[in-house]
């Protein structure tokens, strides 16, 4: 079995001397040579290239460094100086003078970076197959999605191949493939991360999401990640949340008529486990009313907000007809369906519906939710492609409308080997409470980290 790369065993592991980051960066190549799949990376950068960074970043001190030495990956609707973003479109590919500030913000503290990663193109879809760069092989089983559309991102740290990785989430994108590959997907407030250098998905929504091992290292990466940024303009300068005690935190579940699994009784079973789990913790069940988060839920595709994909690369897709993936093109283009009036009526029922929401936080501190409510296979997903993959956001969708932070961890596995999710839901700027009771139930949990096969520990820390 390799190494771990979570956090904190690599730092313990450069504390003690016993490797370095060019050590690490050489075995990572190998890593991904013997995993072998071309689908996964749209762009991996040359080995010469990475270990030239890891020899410099030899001769500086780690002290100085908050991610000395941690390698990572980003999703290629991020920037990266001097190479091609293609948003999953080769026809649409530029090559960008600056990184993207998270980026730059990550290198910065140390980070090595890997590769960008394939993803559903333009970032419009969970299922991780509409990508013209192939399908991410899902490490548990090649005959189910990896999810979407962050799909590389998260199944190079599953893996094994990177410490963590960037995805981006509008509806669910950095959530579901976490879920789908047993990894932590961590959904900050929006403006939390700066989104300049980010090719827009919905540019009102979009926010950058961590991919990790555990939770406690999607924390790590936050605190250099997440940084007020004058030059984005939907930036916001984060408030501290306060991490209160796990005894007594009152966790909102969905009334029954909600919850839906879509005849996946093991996914059922994992979740009625995840909720007793919870109550060993000191947690409090409270059953909510879920229809105005379930109404929101409706609202992303199905209301006028898909004019913004439209406002981002829908003229793009007018030029270019045959240059999209047929499902991608037909979502975007529909944005055109909508005008100004649409999208007022549509702000003043979101306003509705974000009132009614108020009163249930009011019984709440976290909802906690099945992160999807089942998995697909691929053939499936080729049969009912638009079906399917709105199953796959029941429980995701609302998050950036109502304006609330969340976290997917590994939640256990199906008999058939393939992992679930359990997604914990907070008001704006509670990433630290979520990332604290996040860790907490997934030692609970006790599943290994990813599909490394290594196992998770809480003795340290970064």
């Amino acid at each position: 079995m390799n190494e771990s790369l979570d956090l904190q065993s690599l730092a313990q592991r450069y504390r003690t001397g016993t490797t370095t980051p060019e050590a690490v960066v050489r075995d990572i190549y190998a890593r991904i040579e013997a995993y072998g799949d071309p689908a996964l990376w749209i762009h991996l950068l040359p080995i010469d290239e990475t270990v030239a960074r890891a020899r410099f970043l030899q001769e500086v001190d780690p002290e100085k460094l908050p991610l000395y030495g941690i390698p990572f990956a980003i999703k290629d609707n991020l920037d990266l100086a001097g190479v091609p973003t293609t948003a999953g479109c080769p026809a649409y590919a530029y090559i960008p003078e600056r990184s993207a500030t998270v980026v730059e913000h990550l290198l910065a503290a140390g980070a090595i970076l890997i590769g960008k990663t394939n993803l559903d193109q333009f970032a419009t879809g969970l299922v991780g197959t509409r990508s013209p760069y192939g399908i991410c092989r899902n490490p548990f089983d090649p005959n189910y999605i990896p999810g979407g559309s962050s799909s590389g991102s998260a199944v190079a740290v599953s893996a094994g191949l990177v410490s963590f990785a960037l995805g981006t989430d509008t509806a669910g994108s950095g959530r579901v493939p976490a879920a789908f590959t047993n990894i932590v997907g961590l959904k900050p407030s929006k403006g939390f991360i700066s989104t300049q250098g980010l090719v827009p998905a919905v540019r009102s929504l979009d926010c950058v999401s961590i991919f990790a091992l555990t939770c406690n290292d999607a924390s790590a990466i936050l605190r250099v990640a997440g940084r007020f940024d004058p030059e984005d303009p939907f930036s916001r300068r984060a408030e501290v949340g306060t991490v209160a005690n796990i005894s007594g935190l009152r966790i909102g579940i969905p009334d029954e008529k909600y919850l839906d699994f879509f005849s996946n009784q093991e996914a059922e079973l994992r979740y009625r486990e995840a909720l007793a789990r919870l109550e060993n913790l000191g947690c409090k069940i409270v059953i909510i009313d879920f229809q105005a988060f379930a109404e929101t839920a409706q609202m992303l595709y199905g209301g006028p907000w898909v004019a913004e994909r439209y406002a981002a690369v829908g003229e793009f897709l007018e030029q270019e007809v045959d240059s999209a993936d047929p499902i991608v093109r037909a979502i975007i283009l529909g944005g055109k369906n909508y005008d100004a009036i649409a999208a007022y009526k549509a702000s003043y029922r979101l306003a509705e519906l974000r009132r009614k929401t108020e009163s249930e936080w009011a019984l709440m501190d976290i909802l906690a939710i099945p992160t999807t409510g089942t998995i697909y296979r691929i053939d499936a997903i080729a049969q009912e492609p638009i079906a399917l993959n709105s199953n796959l956001g029941r429980y995701t969708n609302f998050a950036n409308l109502l304006d609330l932070s969340a976290i997917s961890v590994p939640s256990g596995f199906q008999q058939n080997g393939l992992p679930t999710g359990l997604t914990l839901v907070a008001p704006t700027w509670q990433e630290a409470l979520l990332c604290h009771l996040g860790s907490q139930f997934h030692a609970q949990v006790g599943v290994p980290l990813g599909a490394t096969g290594s196992a998770i520990h809480s003795t340290l820390r970064l």
